[in-house]
């Protein structure tokens, strides 16, 4: 299991301008083979924090996904990004 996580930061005014224009890829990531889940949302207490969350069942997923194309997109710029691929050998209830 892959799982990519972190977040993004835009100017707070361009924050749902960006996940409208996101919003297409998410439909296509959850059609995807392999994806297990994949969300943008926004940070309920940072109006310029935008979450990523990302499961996938294997680099090869995630890999075909990202080279795989996709809608033309007019994003606002993002500002900074923390995202991190993490690796997990094991799932367990919580």
């Amino acid at each position: 299991m892959i799982i990519v996580a972190g977040w993004l930061r835009v100017d707070a005014s361009d924050r749902d301008r960006y996940l409208d224009g996101v919003a297409s890829v998410t439909a296509l990531a959850r059609d995807f083979a392999g994806c297990a889940d994949f969300v943008q949302a926004p940070d309920p207490l940072d109006p310029g924090r935008i979450v990523i969350m990302e499961r996938w069942e294997s680099d090869e997923d995630l890999l075909r996904f990202r080279n795989s194309g996709g809608p033309e997109l007019d994003l606002p710029e993002v500002r900074d990004a923390s995202v991190q691929k993490y690796r997990i050998s094991s799932v367990e209830a919580p």
